[in-house]
């Protein structure tokens, strides 16, 4: 929910039933968002966590979404070509992208294998143009997972994108991984109308103890820089997750 009120935070008996819950919100908020506005924007994450959520979508629960009125988007990605192994581009396409009615046009992937601050630029100009005149974007949803050291997107800690308050879209590097990535600023992801955290396992439980509940430290856990302006917030995670909370 917004910065000023509570969080809704549901824990699932595990990973598959995360999963569930998740492509079941996507589709709820799909169908409200074609009602209200005609489109549904989507910003989806990376990592091994939301593919199965992306293979729901593409099978049972893949007639339910009116996938021609929906814009895909994505939250990060890592800087290297599309048909990588590493690459979030390619987990959605296997999973989802390429088995729904999509509309080429409609699915936006970062571009940064050959020019990471060269693609942020254009990922950005892609962004403006489908958001217009807005000041940030305005996702119908955004999607995202938390990492062991508490980064979400490519927003990892005591990195520079953390600070950035006017580009929707940078390159930041992470020099422990020795990898550049292209990722969604923290206003771009707090003005969307919905924010999505999945988390699972017990390797993270510690971190989102601290995430959720422990003292803000938004350098250390960029996760806590998460919390949208006028819109809702929640977490779905296992009881493995959870563990701590």
């Amino acid at each position: 929910m917004s910065a000023t009120e509570a969080v809704e935070i549901r824990v699932f008996d595990d990973a598959e039933q995360v999963a569930r819950a998740t492509a079941a919100r996507f589709v709820e908020l799909a169908d409200l968002s074609l009602r209200e506005r005609g489109n549904f924007s989507v910003a989806l994450s990376g990592g091994s966590t939301p593919r199965r959520v992306y293979e729901l979508l593409a099978a049972d629960f893949g007639e339910r979404v009116r996938w021609p009125s929906v814009e895909i988007f994505f939250g990060d990605e890592r800087c290297v070509p599309p048909e990588h192994r590493d690459s979030n581009y390619r987990m959605a396409d296997e999973a989802l992208l390429s088995r729904v009615p999509l509309s080429p046009a409609s699915v936006h992937r970062m571009a940064c294998e050959d020019d990471a601050d060269e693609g942020a630029r254009r990922y950005e100009q892609q962004l403006r143009a489908y958001f217009k005149d807005q000041e940030w974007p305005r996702f119908d949803l955004v999607m995202l997972g938390m990492g062991e050291d508490g980064h979400t997107a490519s927003l990892f800690p005591y990195t520079r994108a953390l600070g950035e308050q006017q580009a929707w879209v940078v390159a930041n590097r992470v020099e422990h991984l020795e990898a550049l990535r292209l990722t969604l600023t923290v206003p771009a992801i707090n003005h969307a109308r919905h924010v999505l955290f999945n988390v699972v396992g017990a390797g993270k439980a510690e971190r989102l103890r601290e995430v959720l509940q422990g003292a803000r430290d938004p350098e250390r856990l960029p996760a806590q820089l998460i919390r949208p302006t006028t819109g809702r917030l929640a977490w779905f995670l296992d009881r493995a997750a959870a563990e701590k909370l």
